[in-house]
This record gives C-alpha cells, sequence and structure tokens, in this order.
C-alpha cells in the first residue's frame, strides 16, 4: 500500500506529477487551482527527481512551453482554471493537430466571463467539443475524489502517450480546494530519450538518430490532401479511443427505474440523492461517467430500454445533458436539473427536481 496523507485536491495534483516521473510544469496562478504550483514550489522537485517547474508570464506562454516541451518527447503538464483554459485554447489545439501528448487540468470555475471564484461545471462544452479551433478531441477524464485527482495524473500521462494526444483532467473549485485521505502512488524514475523511443515511438525530436529522418513537430499542413488524411487520421484515432477507452460507475442501477447521470462534484451529490430517494420507496440509480470523453454512449443507451426516465445533474445551463440525449435516442424522457454561478445544488434539492420534472412531470 502507498504512503497515506490527508491532501487537497490541487495538492495531489503536484504530488502525484511528482511521483509519476513529470519531467516539467509549466503554468500561471489563478483561483482556484494556484496551490497545484504553489505546492510544486515548496516541494522543490527540481532537487529530488530532477522536474522543471516554471511560472510563465501568462497562460499563452506556459501552453506553448508545454508544446515545445512535449515536442522532445517529455512528460509535461500545465494546469489552470476555466479563463485560463480559455487562454491556452489556441496552443491545445496546436498540440492536438501536432500529435503531441500532454496533460492539462482544469479546475473549474463559475462563468462566463471572469465570473466567481466558486466551482462550477461549465466547461463541459470547451472541453470535450474541442474548445479551440478545428476538428480535434482531448482525453477528458472527470474526478469526483481526491484519490481520483492523484490517480488519473498518471492515467491521463498514459493514455496521452498512447494516442499522442493531449489528455485533460476536468475538476472544478470544490474537488479541487476539498481536503480528503488519498494513497499516494510510488514514485516512478523519469524516463530517459531511449525508454521513450522504444516505449511509445521515435517520433521526438530528441536529437538525430541513425537510420531515421529528422522529427519535424508541426501543425501545418499547407497541402489539402496532406491535411485532409491528417484529419482522417486523427479521427480513427478518436474512434479508437471511444472504442477502448470508456471509463463509468454505475450505483445501484440494477433494479433502478429512475437514473442520474453526473459527473464530478454533482455525482458526489448524487450519491446521497440515490439514498434519499430510495428511503421514499423510488428505485434510483447513477452513472458516473468518468471519460467525459469518450463518454459512455453505449452503457446509457442500455438503460434506456429499462428505465422510466433520466434526470442529468450538472453545475451548469446543461451541457452534458445533449450527449446523454443523442445516447437516449429518445427512448425515454431525459430532463436537466443544474445551478450555477458557483452554487452547488444539495442532495435533497435532486430528488425535488426529480420528483417534479420526470416522476410527477
Amino acid at each position: 500500500m502507498g504512503e497515506l496523507r490527508l491532501m487537497k485536491g490541487n495538492e495531489v495534483i503536484a504530488e502525484a506529477a511528482i511521483r509519476c516521473g513529470c519531467d516539467g510544469y509549466f503554468g500561471y496562478p489563478i483561483t482556484p487551482q494556484s496551490e497545484v504550483m504553489e505546492t510544486l514550489m515548496d516541494r522543490e522537485p527540481w532537487n529530488e527527481t530532477g522536474m522543471v517547474v516554471l511560472q510563465a508570464e501568462s497562460e499563452i506562454a506556459s501552453i506553448h512551453m508545454v508544446y515545445g516541451a512535449a515536442a522532445s518527447g517529455k512528460k509535461v503538464l500545465t494546469s489552470s482554471s476555466s479563463p485560463g483554459i480559455s487562454l491556452m485554447a489556441e496552443g491545445i489545439s496546436y498540440l492536438a493537430g501536432s500529435e503531441l501528448p500532454c496533460l492539462i487540468v482544469n479546475v473549474q470555475r463559475g462563468g462566463p466571463g471572469l465570473g466567481t471564484i466558486q466551482p462550477s461545471q461549465a466547461d463541459y462544452f470547451q472541453s470535450t467539443k474541442g474548445g479551440g479551433h478545428g476538428d480535434y478531441r482531448l482525453i477528458v477524464l472527470a474526478p469526483s475524489s481526491v484519490q481520483e485527482m492523484n490517480d488519473f495524473v498518471e492515467l491521463g500521462f498514459k493514455l496521452a502517450f498512447k494516442y499522442r494526444n493531449p489528455a485533460m483532467i476536468l475538476s472544478d473549485g470544490a474537488i479541487g480546494q476539498m481536503m480528503e485521505k488519498v494513497v499516494l502512488a510510488d514514485f516512478i524514475p523519469r524516463l530517459t530519450a531511449e525508454e521513450i523511443d522504444q516505449k511509445y515511438g521515435s517520433w521526438a525530436t530528441n536529437g538525430r538518430k541513425p537510420n531515421r529522418k529528422p522529427n519535424i513537430i508541426t501543425s501545418l499542413e499547407m497541402d489539402s490532401a496532406r491535411m485532409e488524411a491528417n484529419n482522417i487520421r486523427f479521427q480513427e484515432k478518436y474512434a479508437k479511443m471511444e472504442a477502448e477507452e470508456v471509463l463509468f460507475e454505475e450505483i445501484q442501477c440494477e433494479d433502478a427505474e429512475y437514473i442520474l447521470v453526473a459527473f464530478g462534484s454533482s455525482s458526489r451529490i448524487c450519491q446521497k440523492s440515490v439514498d434519499i430517494a430510495r428511503e421514499k420507496g423510488i428505485k434510483l440509480g447513477l452513472l458516473r461517467p468518468i471519460t467525459l470523453f469518450p463518454f459512455p454512449k453505449k452503457p446509457i443507451a442500455a438503460l434506456a430500454k429499462r428505465v422510466k426516465g433520466f434526470l442529468v445533474v450538472e453545475m451548469n445551463a446543461g451541457q452534458m445533458i445533449e450527449d446523454v440525449q443523442l445516447a437516449v435516442r429518445c427512448d425515454v424522457p431525459v430532463v436537466h436539473f443544474g445551478r450555477m454561478g458557483g452554487i452547488i445544488p444539495s442532495p435533497s434539492e435532486v430528488v425535488e427536481a426529480l420528483e417534479q420534472k420526470l416522476i410527477g412531470g
């Protein structure tokens, strides 16, 4: 068993990055995720593992530092919160277009605009539908606990390198700031350039090698036919993610007549809502998407064949509900309940919404 600690979600992102052999972190402070960089600076991992930690002059600078380091095959990450991720959007599109692995952490806050520093889930569209320009996708992991904030760092890097694609941990201010017990992973040695080549292929710009041409990392292609071929390859990669990497959790769905669908902080609230509803004689279950892309379409479609309806619970105006509706294909009603502007709903509010919108609707 690994080391047991009481830590904030933001703090554990930093600790997990050090322990998983991360080569570098480049970021810029913004509430409610600033503890990621603060913890790294306090830990001074450059003395322990050789990890580089640098505060850039802006979010735009930090994401392009990630691009440069990722192009050389390094295991690198950045973190920010909603407005900061918006500033990174162009660079994230470049990373996807250049097929570069990296990890991006978004500890969401309420918007639009500067909004509030309180938690939100209003970046779902931005994270799962591209966010920047062009036809691209991120691998998106949605933790619901401090333990998963820890676990998803290594998982995010694993998937990013497997598919040579940026991965994102989509958290929020509640999970980033809460403290829970967490079992930390053991330290993993940083990979050498040779080990990167052996494990993931020799695509990185880590120096000229015998018997191969120089590696050129770019998202620019002036030939339209070649650019289309690139895009076709990208879409095939995303389809493979959807076939092989879907993660989700079902809670009391076996006999459920109604299903809640929620991710992250909302799913924690909904677990209690399930208990409250069952005490009232309502057979309620919860499906929690862990990967928001790839989205668990098939499990939701299977449930739609035998339940009476779905209530999608989000801290936004209604975003993930569109993916649930597409999966259900109008077989049963799909309705939404959400709070906005940094308001966290209570479990009893969710049950009331279920009774009003589905059972009594």
